[in-house]
């Protein structure tokens, strides 16, 4: 028996019927019509919990793949909910934190007030006692000196304050910022269609001549899947639909793009190939040759290396430098 799991009713059936025949003689008949009974029964009850078994592992087959569909959405919603609660937290605390600066600030503008008030009250005591003794002024004069002094701290304190007041304030608008880019990117991703589809999408509408269409799809990979091996490629179509459109500095951009961030990825010789062509259409020769001779430097055996010397003949130009 496994632990923890209480006998079937048959088998404590069974132990209470030897009990009672320890007790009291029976009719070997009767007896041997009650164990066929038993085990009968008992092979009923083991084929019933085999048929539960086999239905629960039937539902849990089909409720997997739906569980793990789900996942993915699932774990975005819990990210921009946890987000949001961060928000609002972060809301919280910046209210309690400016009520607290607000009071300190009203509490120095209101001692700014009294000192004030003291003060010219201290200049029209002096004014009219003018006639007293020297000592007397020079006390008196001591006094409005040190209240002088009380004032220029407390609007220092006050300045103080304000410049942090200022501060947290324009700390809570940048993390309120960043929290809120934050959340765009999420709920972004969650409505983005898989890397796969957008590729194959994008590519077959760059195949059709649909430029406009392939732009927007090889745009929206860049932003969702920068980091993917086929970004570099994303690039190099948009290079190639721009070179088409006579946009040769973007287009020498987007090369570029494929160069410095996917060096190794299968478009590199392609792209500075096409670099080297946009560069010479906007009439930097010399720069467009710099691009070519590389190409035929790195990729000696390449197609791109073909026609780069090609174009360089063209031009009248050696495939080396310095020839």
């Amino acid at each position: 028996m496994l632990a923890g799991r209480r006998d079937p009713p048959l088998i404590s059936y069974c132990s209470r019927a030897t009990i009672f025949a320890t007790r009291r003689p029976a009719n070997p008949s009767k007896i041997g019509s009650a164990t066929l009974s038993l085990k009968a029964n008992q092979l009923m009850t083991y084929r019933q919990w085999s048929t539960r078994f086999a239905v629960l592992g039937m539902l849990w087959l089909a409720i997997t793949p739906a569980w793990g569909a789900s996942k993915e959405m699932i774990q975005l919603q819990t990210q921009v909910q946890q987000l949001q609660e961060q928000m609002t937290a972060m809301q919280r605390s910046f209210d309690e934190r400016m009520g607290v600066m607000k009071n300190l600030v009203e509490q120095d503008t209101d001692a700014v007030n009294k000192v004030a008030n003291a003060l010219t009250a201290l200049q029209n005591s002096l004014q009219k006692q003018q006639g007293d003794s020297s000592g007397h002024v020079e006390q008196l004069s001591g006094q409005i000196q040190s209240l002088n002094d009380s004032l220029d701290e407390l609007k220092a304190r006050l300045a103080k304050v304000s410049k942090q007041l200022e501060d947290m304030q324009s700390s809570q608008q940048s993390q309120a910022a960043n929290q809120a880019q934050q959340q765009a990117q999420q709920q972004a991703m969650a409505s983005a269609p898989p890397p796969d589809v957008l590729y194959n999408n994008a590519l077959r509408d760059y195949n059709g001549d649909k430029n406009d269409l392939a732009t927007q799809e090889f745009s929206d990979y860049v932003k969702f899947y920068p980091n993917t091996d086929l970004a570099g490629n994303c690039y190099f179509y948009l290079g190639e639909i721009q070179f088409r459109q006579g946009n040769y500095a973007q287009a020498a951009q987007s090369y570029d793009q494929v160069l410095q961030n996917f060096p190794s990825g299968n478009k590199s010789a392609s792209a500075q190939l096409k670099k080297g062509f946009a560069l010479i259409e906007l009439g930097k020769q010399e720069d467009g040759v710099v691009e070519l001779r590389r190409v035929i430097q790195r990729y000696p055996r390449s197609n791109e290396a073909l026609q780069a010397r090609e174009r360089l003949k063209k031009l009248g130009v050696s495939s080396r430098s310095g020839e």
